[in-house]
């Protein structure tokens, strides 16, 4: 039992939701635990650092920026796991060997030329966002240490999605929970024993995270049986790495686009001062968990689709959209209740100021609806990455947040100016956010329906 509940598994037969729930369990509570990096970060600062409010106002703004150096590594994690799980579908062997490879090759690769480029441009991108004199500097000691550390956050990103695209959920969520529990006495003894503040938690989530990733690499050399591992294939082959780009770009411009969206508005939103800035990361933190079901059901039908459009099995694919979709807007639906009923007390774990935890669960309850949207865009974007069409998603991102979120959240700021609010209202932020979400919702399920994505499928 133990040894088929960590072997890869095949998604191209039995019962179709038992498959997709199955897979997304031990993901969901992965994904839950991936969020506690960030949260316990929070929480940790909050209560410990020596000003605690500005210490959640630090982390939550050089997030943003560290996203977007992240985004080269989710491009190559995406096209590594469709490459996998549809070679893994179709029983090429050499060829999924050559893909684990080409990818571990590249990782190292992108991990030394980010930090080179990166480092210097740090501190005058901080700048340039508006970022509040009194929480710079913590800001920029997360973000370096953060680009240090890269190799880590990388590593596990792309092992965890090969060991993903192999059928293998439930590897990496053990590694990841023991990668938690590490992060969170460290988070503990560098901010609460040693007094190091948002230093602190940067460095405990780059060792934990480093610790997972070494973890992931000794599970995947284990995996022997499926691929062949070893020089020969690591040796870069154009084939492999065109068709990791041309995969994995689009997913990477996706991050890139929503992250360049990220850091536009949070210039809006450093202007609206440093409890405006702490009651977003509140937010953001409790939005984490409630999006945690979207994405790990958008995962699970990206190996899903992946799987058996490499085995030919298309009408198995229609129903896993349908059934993985209800699924997904079901347990959205009943997070957003609980949002709504429980959400103040939820607030309250990061802060014990009352006027942070009111602001806070406001801007929330302007959110809260929008994940039952999001439910419907991660699922049906799961099975069109997973059938090898990566563009589309990549368009529909552009439109929702180029395009329309950061207009939209300016304009609000713009009309809403008074002599009292020299930015306008603040809430722009919320509203601009879950408006994107509607519009992605509703123009995910039309292209869903044109089936560009049918035609993608790996030769």
């Amino acid at each position: 039992m133990l040894k088929k509940l960590f072997a890869p598994t095949d998604m191209t037969v039995g019962s179709v939701w038992k498959s997709i729930v199955t897979f997304t369990l031990p993901m969901l509570l992965g994904n839950v635990a991936q969020q506690l990096y960030s949260t316990v970060d929070t929480i940790v600062v909050g209560k410990y650092a020596e000003n605690g409010d500005n210490a959640i106002a630090a982390v939550g703004s050089a997030l943003p920026v560290l996203n977007m150096l992240l985004v080269l590594f989710i491009g190559i994690s995406a096209g590594a796991g469709v490459m996998v799980s549809q070679y893994f579908g179709a029983k090429k062997r050499e060829d999924l060997s050559y893909t684990v490879g080409n990818c571990l090759v590249i990782t190292a690769i992108a991990c030394a030329g980010l930090i080179v480029v990166a480092a210097p441009f740090i501190r005058p991108a901080l700048v340039m966002l508006n970022t509040p004199e009194s929480i710079l500097e913590d800001c920029y000691a997360y973000l370096m240490i953060s680009l240090v550390g890269i190799a880590g956050m990388a590593y596990y990103n792309i092992l965890s999605g090969i060991i993903r695209g192999l059928g293998d959920s439930v590897s990496g969520l053990i590694y990841l929970l023991v990668a938690t529990l590490i992060n969170i006495v460290l988070d503990l003894f560098f901010v609460a024993v040693l007094h190091m503040d948002v230093a602190g938690v940067a460095l405990a989530t780059i060792v934990a995270q480093m610790i997972s990733s070494v973890l992931c690499a000794l599970k995947l050399s284990r995996m022997r049986e499926h691929f062949d591992f070893g020089r020969r294939y690591m040796r870069l082959k154009s084939r492999y790495v065109k068709t990791v780009v041309k995969l994995g770009l689009p997913s990477g411009l996706t991050q890139a686009i929503f992250s360049s969206a990220m850091i536009v508005v949070q210039s809006l939103t450093n202007r609206f001062g440093e409890q405006f800035i702490a009651a977003n990361v509140v937010v953001m933190r409790v939005d984490g968990f409630a999006m945690m079901p979207n994405f790990s059901f958008g995962t699970a039908l990206t190996t899903f689709a992946g799987q058996n459009v490499g085995a030919g099995k298309y009408d198995r694919v229609m129903k896993g959209a349908k059934q993985g979709t209800l699924l997904a807007v079901g347990c959205s639906t009943a997070i957003t209740g609980i949002l709504l009923l429980f959400g103040k007390p939820l607030m309250a774990v990061f802060s014990e100021t009352a006027d942070l935890v009111d602001l806070s669960y406001s801007l929330m309850q302007i959110l809260a609806v929008g994940y039952i949207a999001v439910a419907v865009t991660q699922s049906l974007s799961g099975i069109m990455r997973g059938a090898g069409d990566t563009m589309t998603p990549m368009w529909i991102s552009l439109i929702t947040t180029v395009l329309f979120r950061v207009p939209l959240a300016y304009g609000i700021s713009y009309l809403t100016r008074t002599a009292e609010l020299p930015y306008g209202q603040s809430w722009c932020i919320q509203v601009s956010l879950l408006g994107s979400w509607v519009m992605g919702a509703v123009l995910t399920l039309i292209f869903y329906r044109f089936g560009r994505w049918k035609h993608k499928k790996l030769n």
